[in-house]
């Protein structure tokens, strides 16, 4: 089994909802355990601006899944909740990414490990520090040194624990 950490994030479509229904197909995944979610975390929109805000959070996973057996499930889960991919950082009805897969470190056409934005984003930063605060990147960084770019006005909403 492998730890590895997703991120989740709704702006459309009673987001709140998206992200728990979400969480509920992690659950349900196979070889797959969801061992801990972080809290839900609201922002500002990343891409364009005339969109609504966001909701964010990161889910931790035990996992046998290869990895890009693990993209296909959750790219199934977006389109099961009707993503549709208008525009670029764009609104959506969920969003699941990959964050960390173990140490691996991973570049290809369809999926690259560790998720190469996550260092500037604010939404994926603190919900991942949140579930563990001396986590080290597989390129040896701790995630308590890294600053990112993107703030987002990112505020800590509530606990999602008990939506499960």
């Amino acid at each position: 089994m492998v730890t590895c950490y997703i991120g989740l994030g709704a702006n459309l479509n009673n987001p709140e909802q998206q992200i728990v229904t979400a969480l509920q197909a992690l659950q349900q995944l196979p070889d797959t355990e969801l061992t801990a979610v972080s809290a839900l975390y609201g922002s500002k929109p990343l891409g364009p601006q005339d969109q609504p805000d966001y909701l964010n959070a990161v889910a931790q996973l035990q996992t046998s899944l290869e990895p890009l057996a693990l993209l296909d499930a959750l790219q199934a889960q977006e389109l099961a909740q009707g993503r549709e991919r208008k525009r670029h950082w764009g609104e959506r009805n969920i969003d699941l990414d990959i964050i960390l897969y173990g140490d691996l470190q991973l570049r290809s056409e369809r999926l690259n490990l560790p998720h190469h934005e996550m260092h500037k984003r604010s939404f994926v930063l603190l919900p991942l520090a949140e579930l563990t605060p001396q986590l080290v990147l597989p390129d040896g960084q701790a995630i308590s040194d890294i600053t990112p770019e993107f703030d987002g006005q990112l505020q800590r909403l509530k606990s999602l624990v008990s939506s499960l």
